[in-house]
């Protein structure tokens, strides 16, 4: 005899909307400006996806962040009014626009997400490192079991880089690149003097490191570290290949878009081969364009190497 899934108890209920009114009230989200700003929560949402994605349509955008047309469409004529946004006609439709933020509109978005890195440092300083890490994988548990439009497995997060990263890496990307492209271990000396070489000179205002992880398991990484005041330099993309599908490659490298932008970095570069093809449509797809290729011979393999950059 089957019986009908027994729904959630009163004592869940009231859990769940304890829990609800403690985190709104944890990180001010009942302020009447986030963050002491002029903006509300959905303001900064969109501002932020606006800071840290390219290639949005207004369309996409709403979609994303569930947010209804009309709303969106009232807040974007705001932003635009103030100087905050502008739209980019898309070349053959002239039925969709780009939106993006101008100069002004980053330079209001950029006080705010330090304001909000600050927040979110000073409640997890007051944990130690164990707590830190319980919370941050209950946190990946709760988006896991919430979130309808992504299965359990596929939910990752990205964090910065920790003790025993560096040999992972490049363990992971000699294996990989050895398999997949016949390269040999000179590929793997390399990934490993590129990581100890931005351990050494780590500049936390200016670089950044981030490593996707799904319950523990590294799922891939990327780097972005300082060429000059104005230039910033993409390094070392990888995901592994069960986690390709996911999205990630794009995600990791929309991060570093986005760190670079609001580091104010003019240019953002890259070296790559051109027989990473997976790689090199996710930099196209971003904006990157190719700026020159030259023959060589490493890894044991006679390869093009090429350098791509993206404006700004």
């Amino acid at each position: 005899m089957s019986h009908a899934p027994q729904g959630p108890s009163p004592e869940q209920i009231a859990q769940f909307r304890r829990f609800s009114r403690f985190y709104t009230r944890q990180i001010g989200l009942l302020d009447e400006g986030l963050l002491e700003s002029e903006f509300s929560l959905t303001e900064v949402r969109v501002l932020y996806e606006l800071a840290h994605r390219t290639g949005l349509t207004a369309t996409e955008l709403g979609r994303d962040l569930g947010l209804d047309r009309g709303y969106l469409s009232r807040l974007l004529k705001g932003f635009e009014a103030r100087g905050l946004i502008k739209r980019i006609p898309i070349e053959g439709d002239g039925r969709q626009v780009l939106v993006a933020l101008t100069d002004t509109g980053r330079s209001v978005f950029d006080p705010l997400n330090r304001a909000s890195d600050a927040q979110v440092a000073s409640i997890l300083t007051a944990l130690s490192p164990g707590e830190r890490e319980r919370l941050v994988q209950a946190m990946g548990t709760v988006e896991r079991l919430l979130d309808p439009n992504t299965p359990s497995g596929n939910c990752y997060r990205l964090r910065s880089l920790q003790v025993g990263d560096v040999g992972w890496i490049a363990h992971r990307q000699g294996l990989l690149y050895a398999q997949e492209y016949g390269w040999d271990e000179t590929f793997e000396a390399l990934v490993a003097e590129i990581a100890a070489s931005f351990v050494r000179s780590f500049d936390p205002t200016r670089e950044r490191c981030w490593i996707a992880e799904r319950e523990g398991e590294i799922l891939g990484s990327v780097f972005l570290v300082r060429q000059s005041d104005e230039v910033a330099k993409l390094r070392l993309l990888y995901v592994e290949p069960h986690a390709r599908g996911l999205g990630l490659g794009r995600r990791l490298v929309e991060e570093c878009i986005g760190f670079a932008r609001a580091k104010g970095y003019r240019t953002l570069t890259l070296w790559t081969n051109d027989v990473l093809l997976a790689a090199r449509a996710i930099y196209k797809a971003e904006g990157f364009y190719l700026v020159k290729e030259e023959a060589h011979h490493s890894f044991g393999k006679d390869l093009i190497g090429q350098n791509w950059d993206l404006d700004l």
